[in-house]
């Protein structure tokens, strides 16, 4: 079945604003947590998740890092709250990977969106900032192109010696899903990020693993269930609803992956001993299967793009290697990838996917997934209604009629079909 020929109409369900989370609950853990497995339902709460797992289950976690990618200036020196406010929010970088450009000093360019952008029509946008020392520090951005509703921003700044994450973490703000109708608050800065976070690179969190704290990972080990990491950086897409009538005309966004050469070994050892993996949350699961499809191409004797890295597109699964699925096994392609980096010498593989996972798609590794409630004909909702079918109708509603709360800061799911 190609996805290109679904109705998204038949992925929409009625969600009332006030089923949205505005804001997390106090503690991490304490979520409610619908659990599905075996065809049944049943309700729980977060912190009690490995009673619900396979005691050999191989769970994979999104280590990105949020950053404060929102930035506010206004028209006046120094930023001052005067004149005409100008929001510009970070997509990704310009020219260069997502870890080289937050670790730039001085200058680098960005991918933006621009709010209020009639009123910016030429010069410096500058914001001063507080530096320990007592210092002043200053934040300034030049418009250098347009493209579509994006703009290409350049940033400069002094002192010189910070890097862009760093400055940042000084003058940005964090970027809150545009359905959180609230500005973002000081405790945001913790709660919108996971506490395994690692790698700067996101603009949205990778919300299953906003349930997770030490003591939840901690009972996970002493349960003898193995986890280990991977890196995918999420963009502002993951919020793009589908607006077209059939799946097919929606242009599925493209996010940057990276995969330690330790975590392919040890997936390849999951798969190899049976255990199920679970991937914790929608960017983890799709790094996983994006890491099949690369396996796919090497199989196919393709190598990567000028640069060194992979693309996974959209409708590879379903068009252009839909005849590999059956002739390269999950193990076969873990297998390559690993005999890749050997070749080539590399710790870390590096891709960009758009891979769309729908009703119809074959599942390579993952057997179950830890997710959040998702919105209405979103990319998310496809996914989710491709692991365990026609049920997510069911289970949606049930969350509906028994309190549960909705999207970024709302309650979880384990879904095991």
């Amino acid at each position: 079945m190609n996805p290109r020929d679904l109705k998204i109409e038949d992925f929409n369900y009625p969600l009332p604003e006030e089923r949205i989370a505005f804001y997390p609950l106090p503690e991490r853990d304490a979520s409610k947590l619908l659990v599905y497995r075996g065809g049944a339902a049943e309700e729980s709460v977060f912190r009690r998740v490995g009673e619900f797992l396979p005691q050999n289950a191989f769970l994979v976690f999104n280590d990105t890092r949020v950053v404060r990618a929102r930035l506010v200036f206004f028209k006046g020196d120094g930023g001052a709250a005067v004149g005409a406010r100008i929001e510009i929010f970070c997509l990704e970088p310009s020219g260069a990977d997502i870890e080289t450009a937050f670790s730039s000093r001085g200058s680098c360019r960005f991918k933006c969106l621009v709010g209020n952008n009639k009123r910016w029509k030429q010069g410096a946008l500058k914001m001063d900032f507080p530096l320990a020392d007592g210092g002043t520090g200053c934040l300034q951005a030049v418009k250098v192109a347009a493209s579509g509703e994006d703009f290409e921003v350049e940033f400069s700044w002094s002192p010189t010696d910070w890097s862009f994450a760093e400055v940042l973490e000084a003058t940005g703000k964090v970027p809150l899903p545009p359905y959180i109708r609230r500005q973002a608050e000081e405790g945001d800065t913790l709660r919108y990020q996971t506490v395994f976070a690692r790698h700067n690179g996101s603009v949205a969190a990778p919300t299953a693993g906003l349930h997770f704290t030490q003591q939840v990972l901690d009972d996970l080990k002493r349960r003898g269930i193995e986890r280990d990491f991977i890196t995918l950086h999420v963009g502002a897409g993951t919020f793009k609803p589908v607006k077209a009538e059939q799946v097919g005309d929606h242009a599925m966004h493209s996010e940057h992956i990276v995969a330690s050469k330790s975590l392919i070994e040890n997936l390849l050892r999951a798969i190899r001993e049976h255990r199920p993996v679970v991937a914790v949350g929608t960017t983890s699961m799709r790094s996983m299967e994006s890491l099949y499809w690369i396996g796919v191409r090497l199989a196919c004797g393709e190598e990567p793009l000028p640069g060194g890295e992979f693309e996974v597109n959209q409708w590879d699964p379903y068009e252009t290697y839909a005849d590999r699925h059956p002739k390269t096994s999950p193990e076969e392609a873990l297998q390559g990838l690993c005999d890749y980096m050997e070749r080539k010498g590399i710790t870390q593989l590096h891709a960009h996917t758009s891979l769309m996972i729908a009703p119809g798609y074959k599942f390579a590794f993952c057997k179950g997934i830890i997710t959040n409630f998702h919105q209405p004909k979103s990319t998310l909702l496809l996914l989710v209604s491709a692991l365990i079918g026609p049920a997510w109708r069911n289970l949606y509603a049930f969350a509906l009629q028994n309190n549960f709360r909705f999207l970024s800061y709302g309650d979880s799911c384990l879904f095991l079909p």
